[in-house]
């Protein structure tokens, strides 16, 4: 008597289980094939990563970010077996297309992240084409997380919140420098210093404008709620309040560059100041981690009290 068919073992093949070897080179397969198809924004994105560190830096630890949150759901990931699901194979192509066409397309379509769009279609089909639907809903947040933390934000997309930035960060170092005594001006996002009868202009530019850093901080939010936090309403409120950590250390550091180029104005530019943002990160990630410790323990306080309701 033939032995009964195992619903999730190789041997079942017409319902699209997944071998362990068929996975493995098939996976292996087709991302070589992508990582060539995809080299060029991936050259890019490291190369972003590599000349502006204070600004993109944290793009490049982001993979092994969202490598850890799978890591994390391993035991749910692998409670069944995979399974091929050829319907994966459309959004792969679909994908593909797309960022052959921004790449080959018209000039508006010639975007780095409209690309990285198209990687993140593709790399849910793949997920879907080898694992099947219950690992991609698995490994859904960790390639959302990948995709929307993982590349460079173009100027375009920037600019949208960059100017209203710019002026929070003028009118708080405005005021920050004249509260320790620093004689300053603000005419728009241009400081002027006074200082010993010399007026230093210090213009707060885009790259002031502390939208990186907020990109960074949503980032560095998001993992630690995700990881660190039990309740829903813990991890949102400690997303949320990665906004005001970056903009108020953002004023922070403008007014660290206010009271330097009391010195050198050549404090203000160049490497200096993009050592200045790096420094600045440390504090901020502190002052992130006091938010955190402030959230677990309320959670603490309200379960040590809930007997005393009861």
């Amino acid at each position: 008597m033939a032995p009964p068919a195992d619903a999730g073992g190789f041997g079942n093949a017409a319902r699209g289980s997944t071998s362990p070897r068929f996975m493995a080179i098939g996976a292996a397969v087709l991302v070589a094939m992508l990582v060539w198809l995809f080299w060029d924004f991936l050259a890019s994105q490291v190369r972003w990563a590599y000349l502006m560190p204070a600004d993109w830096g944290h793009t490049l630890v982001i993979p092994f970010i969202a490598g850890y949150f799978v890591w994390l759901d391993r035991e749910r990931l692998l409670a069944k077996p995979f399974r091929t699901t050829w319907i994966g194979i459309v959004p792969m192509v679909v994908g593909v297309f797309w960022y052959l066409f921004c790449v080959v397309g018209p000039d508006q379509f010639w975007h780095h992240n409209l690309r990285g769009a198209g990687v993140g279609l593709t790399l849910a089909g793949l997920i879907i084409l080898l694992l099947g639907w219950r690992a991609f809903w698995v490994l859904l947040f960790p390639l959302a997380y990948l995709v929307l933390f993982g590349q460079h934000i173009s100027e375009r997309f920037m600019s949208i919140i960059t100017h209203q930035l710019q002026d929070i960060a003028a009118v708080g170092s405005h005021v920050m420098l004249n509260l320790i005594g620093v004689d300053t001006d603000r005419s728009g996002n241009v400081l002027t210093i006074h200082h010993d009868g010399v007026a230093k202009p210090l213009n707060i530019a885009e790259a002031c404008s502390g939208m990186r850093m907020l990109v960074a901080f949503l980032a560095l939010g998001v993992a630690i709620a995700y990881t660190g936090l039990p309740r829903l309403w813990q991890r949102v409120v400690l997303v949320l309040m990665g906004v005001p950590v970056a903009i108020f250390v953002n004023m922070l550091r403008v007014t660290t560059l206010g009271v330097l180029s009391l010195y050198d104005v050549e404090f203000t530019a160049g490497e200096f100041h993009s050592m200045i943002g790096l420094l600045w990160l440390v504090p901020a990630f502190l002052l992130y981690l006091g938010i955190l410790w402030v959230l677990r323990k309320l959670v603490v306080e309200n379960e040590e009290g809930a007997p005393k309701g009861a």
